[in-house]
């Protein structure tokens, strides 16, 4: 990146680790932005990177359906070996920096990064680049980006069938072959068997970054509604846990795979993505595969404590972190990028699981998967009218069950509700005190009087209409 870090706005060549973590911005503002035309000039011209679009980054091969590289971007793909200093970049000195995985010299940071050699060939890691065409669909609804979702995506689902069910984090560019020619399936950085050595504990550390991976089957399932994504995950998660192993009379399961087979033995089942598995099925196998959980108990009926200890939870992070970045005293030119994500006050987990039923969205850069969303129509702006609260207290496969209260005394507000963070969720009937009112629509609008509320039960079907960015207000229809 001596020539500049992005090009065409966007970065020249990263993983998608990081490609993700950059991008959870631009990836979730549509949320309030719709599909205003700057945006949506940009989702095209970024999904364009990798549907063979820009000659200057071929990143896609079209004919194999695999992304060529781990290490991607404006200026295409990597297809050699990496080096500690494509990853660290120029010299520096340290000495000036707060460097928090602590490193103390510039030598040490490429000596992090030394093992970090293997990137060519597709990666799961590559699934997060799923999220811009799933945008760029969502924009306009153009065939081409839905096809080539389900071209890549299907691409994986048959190699994880040809694969004993696990997806491999190496397919080979040159010919599409799982593992290349030594089959070796579970190879490249941040892959199944990458375990680097730490230069500051001298220590092999385990770094698996197959919870990023489900980036994908989340987009894939949010576009076409088929339950094969999130089946081929539990398909996985199944396949390795039998081979789990007994030691001194207790299970032990694995969750990295090297030369010598299944290692980083654990006392718990694998269960990534185990959550997000479940609210893509709502499926009672699934849900005992998640183990404790206090929001879904909430859900369930279990624990009906949970709103208030959630939220006076945040509003203490809040607090604390408030009072940790008034109190740092680190000069500006010395701080890193990551150095003040700890002190970040802004805390909404809470609000988004009990306002919209939704999935807290992750570092991963993957798009916010809810069961409502909420407009305000006099306003024309996305979220809850001033005044009104929301809270979801139950989630099935069919059912949603919503308390919509104005609490404001004089004034009447106006809310839309809709079903799905995109519109992806068709509302079929809506029951308010035990009278039912027809929807059979995405979007239904409530009126709310002065101090008034009412808990509504929504009869749903899930991911019945296509993903759409398109405000409420500018919809045809």
């Amino acid at each position: 990146a001596r020539d500049g870090m992005y090009q065409r706005e966007f970065i020249v060549q990263s993983d998608w680790m990081h490609h993700g973590e950059g991008l959870q911005l631009f990836h979730r503002m549509n949320l309030s932005l719709g599909a205003e035309a700057l945006y949506a000039a940009r989702a095209r011209r970024f999904a364009g990177l990798y549907l063979g679009e820009d000659p200057a980054a071929p990143n896609y091969d079209p004919a194999l359906k695999l992304i060529r590289s781990m290490q991607n971007g404006s200026r295409g793909p990597m297809l050699r070996a990496a080096t500690a200093l494509d990853w660290v970049g120029d010299s520096f000195e340290v000495s000036r920096f707060v460097a928090q995985h602590g490193e103390k010299t510039y030598a040490q940071f490429l000596d992090h990064y030394a093992e970090y050699t293997d990137v060519a060939g597709d990666h799961f890691l590559n699934l997060v680049a799923t999220t811009l065409p799933t945008i760029a669909y969502m924009v306009a609804n153009e065939s081409k980006y839905r096809r080539w979702l389900v071209d890549y995506m299907e691409a994986w689902l048959e190699r994880m069938r040809r694969n004993g069910g696990v997806i491999p984090s190496y397919v080979d560019y040159r010919d599409g072959r799982i593992g290349g020619p030594e089959n070796r399936w579970w190879g490249n950085a941040y892959g199944w068997g990458f375990s680097p050595v730490n230069p500051v504990t001298g220590r092999r550390e385990d770094r698996n970054r197959i919870p990023r991976a489900m980036v994908g089957f989340m987009n894939a399932m949010l576009v076409t509604g088929e339950s094969k994504y999130p089946e081929a995950w539990r398909t996985m998660m199944d396949a390795v846990n039998a081979q789990a192993r007994t030691v001194d009379g207790r299970q032990q399961y694995p969750t990295m795979y090297g030369l010598e087979g299944w290692y980083g033995w654990k006392n718990q089942p694998w269960n990534v993505g185990a959550t997000e598995l479940w609210y893509l099925t709502m499926r009672e196998e699934d849900r005992r595969r998640v183990g404790e959980n206090a929001w879904i108990a909430f859900l369930r009926g279990e624990d009906p404590s949970y709103p208030e200890t959630a939220l006076q939870r945040d509003r203490e992070t809040v607090r604390r972190r408030t009072a940790a970045f008034r109190a740092d005293r680190t000069a500006p030119e010395r701080r890193l990028a990551d150095n003040m994500l700890g002190h970040n006050p802004a805390t909404v987990g809470a609000l988004t699981q009990l306002m919209q039923g939704a999935l807290v969205p992750g570092r991963e850069g993957g798009l916010l998967h809810a069961r409502l969303r909420y407009f305000d129509p006099v306003r024309r702006r996305a979220g809850l009218p001033a005044d009104v609260a929301a809270l979801v207290s139950e989630l099935t496969d069919t059912r949603t069950v919503v308390t919509l209260v104005n609490t404001h005394v004089r004034e009447a507000r106006t809310v839309l509700v809709q079903g799905g963070a995109y519109g992806e969720h068709r509302i079929e009937s809506v029951t308010i005190d035990g009278r039912v009112q027809p929807v059979g629509s995405r979007l239904f609008r409530l009126q709310l009087g002065p101090g008034a509320g009412a808990k509504l039960g929504l009869a749903m079907r899930r991911y019945a209409e296509p993903p759409t960015l398109t405000l409420p207000w500018e919809r045809n229809g």
